[in-house]
């Protein structure tokens, strides 16, 4: 297992090989808590995460993205509700789900300098989530993350700690008509929510 210090120079070019594996999966912190990330078109290592967190695969991923125009490329047919919110909080604690296709997806833009650096770096959406047991209590230090998996991570970004009062992002929900709900409560309240739209 690699661990390498956010400051270290080296860990971009690191871990873009440990990104690269069929099966690779990186612990990396955010500004709320630390997280398990992996290419998103890894099957194997979408595979691995979900075995680490014992996570039902009824539970997605989310993706993460380095900017609002990889977004953008990504969800050309984005209600113009979800524009405004990615807008007004990417990067941020805040997780918009999204019509795609037939479907929906969720994605974030971390406000964390070194991953995002990485994000830019790799220059792929990686599939994420929270790096703890499904049902527990969300890591907020390495070592909290590492206790708690139930197979450890092929590489370690390091961060230090993060405060102790840091709350998984907020999730949102955006319709294909504009109508938006919150499935999560997190950093960004309701009304934070609606003064965007205003």
């Amino acid at each position: 297992m690699i661990r390498i210090p956010c400051s270290g120079a080296s860990a971009a070019a690191a871990f873009r090989d440990v990104l690269r594996r069929d099966d690779g999966v990186l612990l990396v912190p955010t500004e709320t808590v630390y997280g398990l990330v992996c290419d998103a078109s890894h099957e194997a290592s979408r595979a691995k995460i979900y075995e680490m967190k014992r996570r039902p695969a009824s539970k997605l991923l989310t993706l993460f993205f380095g900017s609002r125009e990889a977004v953008e490329a990504a969800f050309p047919a984005m209600p113009e509700t979800a524009k405004r919110f990615a807008a007004a909080f990417c990067p941020g604690p805040v997780t918009l789900i999204v019509p795609d296709g037939d479907a929906f997806t969720g994605f974030r833009i971390p406000d964390h300098p070194a991953l995002l650096n990485l994000l830019k770096a790799y220059g792929r959406p990686l599939a994420s989530t929270s790096a703890n047991l499904s049902g527990q209590p969300p890591a907020h230090t390495v070592d909290e993350a590492l206790a708690s998996l139930a197979i450890p991570p092929d590489g370690v970004l390091d961060g230090g700690a993060i405060p102790p009062d840091s709350v998984a992002s907020t999730v949102i929900k955006v319709e294909r008509g504009g109508a938006w709900s919150i499935l999560r409560p997190g950093p960004v309240t309701e009304d934070m929510l609606q003064a965007a739209l205003k």
